[in-house]
């Protein structure tokens, strides 16, 4: 009753109210920024994505000199690189409605700076439960920020120019996983720097990057914009009629975070596109943070590597990373070439090969990590897997975007839950596995696992628009896109 007692009034005024919007070709819009501002904001928004992937992974590098210093097992040194994707995976459920109260600037100001002192907190931790809290808590700031890129790209680059910006975004994300630990394999190696070390070189970047932030980076929700140029008229001119759109049609921050904590897990128990992609994605990040966990294990006992060579071979990652993106470039192209045929499913032609090559990398790196073989074949086998499961993260992306329309948000905020939950969980297992099994047939049961998920790409690219036509949101999505086709006819 109050809730309707609230609405009453503004719908039975409406037209009283002098409703504030840009102008055609208004500057202050962040769709008519110039070329050279919006990659600005892209490269200042993704650097934050970049600088929190490498903080995750690189973690992992650092427990030799740990378990000395803080006395704790690698089992509960595993636990911080496991709550880490926790926080990253549940919070922004809760964050993701700040941005319509508080606008994206502030967002990346707060969240930039809450990760430094995690970092720091982290650095100076005298025991292993204060270093499992910072991480938790480094995972939330951390997700708060990098969440926000999407947003951030979708606010200044129109749909048919999001392509390069978010293959660039992914980019960024993936790599850092891999340059993360290079670099803390080098720190490692020194005895006389070790785990903290690590820690506080995140500290200097992040500084770095919260300066640039408050620098370079501009507000891009154009309701944050508007709202602000409707309070500034109102001052100008002592009249309290001239209101944005987004005032009048305001939902208090409570309401916003029910919808966006709970939106995103009913598009995850309903439909089968959103279900189909955080399976796939899932598993895929799940092998990666468990990669991340195994990898300089493996090459030690193996080959006899030492911690900064082992930090090295993460740089098979960083590789993988760019075939994916310069063969994203190619996935462009047909997109572009196919979409009124194809629609949504011209976003699926690369990500097609690239299911078969995550389980195809996994099994050259699972035969081939023998002592007899040189190590360049294992090498091989990880840049491969690195290769398809960029395409995979970056294709999640853009086709649950293309598919749900105004329920993008959540549609990618339930896939990246599953995802970073899988990050979380497989590390704490990983290491019982390969202990049991061996790396060898451990790494063949992920590889049957990829094997037996190849075919939800192909699926949906033959029957996905009959998938989603027998779905509840996708229809009311079909409809409207109908209804824009027509009206644009």
């Amino acid at each position: 009753m109050t809730s309707l007692a609230l609405h009453r009034p503004r719908t039975t005024i409406n037209f009283l109210q002098q409703q504030v919007s840009f102008e055609e070709n208004d500057a202050r819009d962040p769709m008519n920024f110039s070329y050279k501002t919006k990659w600005t904001i892209t490269l200042v928004a993704c650097a934050f994505t970049g600088i929190v992937a490498a903080a995750a992974a690189s973690y992992s590098m650092g427990y030799q000199s740990m378990m000395r210093d803080l006395n704790c097992t690698q089992f509960q040194a595993t636990v911080g690189l496991s709550l880490w994707s926790i926080g990253f995976g549940t919070v922004p459920l809760i964050t993701s409605s700040f941005t319509e109260e508080f606008g994206r600037l502030n967002i990346y100001i707060v969240s930039s700076f809450g990760f430094m002192l995690t970092e720091m907190m982290i650095a100076l931790s005298p025991n292993i439960q204060t270093v499992m809290l910072g991480r938790l808590l480094g995972g939330a700031f951390g997700s708060t920020g990098a969440t926000l890129v999407g947003g951030s790209v979708a606010d200044v680059w129109k749909q048919h120019e999001r392509g390069q910006p978010m293959a660039f975004f992914a980019l960024i994300a993936v790599a850092g996983t891999g340059l993360g630990p290079l670099i803390a394999g080098v720190i490692e190696s020194d005895p006389r720097l070790g785990w903290r070390w690590i820690q506080w070189v995140h500290v200097m970047f992040t500084g770095a990057y919260f300066i640039s932030v408050v620098l370079f980076m501009k507000e891009t929700r154009a309701t944050i914009v508007l709202t602000r140029l409707a309070s500034k008229k109102r001052k100008e001119t002592g009249d309290n009629r001239y209101q944005a759109k987004a005032e009048i049609e305001k939902q208090n921050l409570i309401t916003l975070i029910k919808i966006s904590c709970t939106r995103p897990i009913y598009l995850l128990l309903t439909e089968p596109t959103v279900q189909s992609f955080s399976l796939w994605i899932g598993f895929t990040w799940g092998v990666v943070f468990a990669l991340v966990e195994s990898v300089s294990a493996e090459f030690q006992a193996v080959y006899g590597f030492n911690v900064q060579s082992t930090g090295f071979m993460f740089s098979t990652l960083i590789f993988g990373s760019f075939i994916g993106y310069f063969a994203n470039i190619y996935q462009e192209k047909l997109y572009q070439k196919h979409f009124l045929r194809k629609r949504q499913e011209a976003r699926l032609y690369l990500p097609c090969v690239a299911a078969l090559l995550v389980p195809i990398g996994i099994f050259i790196y699972a035969w081939t990590a023998r002592p007899e073989v040189h190590w360049i074949a294992p090498a091989i086998g990880l840049t491969i897997f690195m290769s398809g499961a960029f395409v995979i993260y970056m294709v999640v992306f853009l086709y649950l975007a293309d598919c749900y329309g105004m329920y993008a948000s959540s549609a990618i905020a339930g896939q990246s839950m599953c995802r970073n939950l899988a990050a979380s969980f497989f590390p704490l297992f990983t290491t019982q596995m390969f202990a049991r099994l061996t790396h060898r047939w451990g790494l063949t049961l992920f590889g049957c696992i990829g094997a037996a998920l190849v075919p939800i790409p192909w699926v949906l690219f033959f029957y996905g628009s009959r998938i989603r036509a027998r779905s509840k949101v996708s229809r009311k999505i079909l409809e409207e896109e109908e209804l824009r086709d027509n009206i644009e006819k």
